[in-house]
């Protein structure tokens, strides 16, 4: 690897690691002071929806007021039964409008749907650290490809749910491909498994896999504090 594609490598992680500090520091910000919240209201009687849903409020519509990001929702996603009143709950508000989303009234049984199995509620439950998922089809909400952020919560040493924020990839493609563009090489943002988030080359598109493609003898470079690639073709 040649000085000038290093350097590139590093602005390019550089660009993304400022990009999603800001979101994991907004959910790193109200988990801790909602889990203490949780904790009062536990106190008091059985967790329900509704109490959650007060207590989630809030916190989802400072998140999606964030400046700098495009977040459409953000909320909070409660362990497998946590509520007295639901076997799984998502308290989760999104779009413009910011109207909180109401599963049950979409499609039969989602409001019971076990997504403890899915990646973005699965691994940071498992390590307790904030976790960048996607990109994905999020058939839950709003069924476009998504970026979800997640930040576990956590109440007397027992992990409660997860905070969350979805970033639709086009907006963020919107906001990173001329970021990338202006470092003078093809760049390509990778997730942890391997498939394109965006890129500045018209030969890949979000969800191409790197395995098996001209990406994987390229140059990369892993992004600090979350789980994504930078991968520059000098040209």
């Amino acid at each position: 690897m040649n000085a000038a594609t290093d350097t590139t490598l590093n602005a390019a992680a550089a660009i993304v690691e400022d990009y999603f500090s800001t979101p994991v520091r907004a959910l790193v910000d109200w988990v801790e002071p909602f889990a203490a919240q949780v904790s009062v209201a536990r106190s008091g009687g059985p967790l329900t929806r509704s109490k959650i849903d007060a207590l989630v409020q809030p916190h989802a519509l400072k998140t999606l007021a964030l400046r700098g990001v495009p977040v459409y929702g953000s909320g909070f996603i409660a362990a497998i039964d946590l509520l007295s009143d639901a076997h799984s709950h998502l308290a989760w508000w999104q779009g413009e409008d910011r109207r909180q989303l109401v599963l049950a009234s979409q499609s039969l049984n989602k409001e019971n749907i076990d997504y403890s199995a899915l990646e973005w509620f699965r691994v940071p439950m498992a390590t307790g650290e904030p976790h960048v998922a996607g990109p994905y089809v999020d058939y839950l909400c709003s069924d476009e490809y998504t970026i979800t952020i997640a930040v576990p919560a956590e109440v007397d040493g027992f992990r409660i749910g997860v905070a969350g924020l979805d970033l639709l990839v086009s907006a963020v493609e919107q906001d990173l491909t001329h970021r990338f563009a202006a470092l003078g090489s093809e760049v390509t943002l990778t997730n942890g498994v391997g498939r394109v988030v965006v890129s500045t080359d018209p030969r890949w598109a979000t969800g191409d896999s790197v395995r098996g493609s001209g990406l994987a003898e390229l140059p990369r470079a892993a992004c600090a504090g979350v789980a994504l690639d930078v991968i520059v073709d000098p040209g």
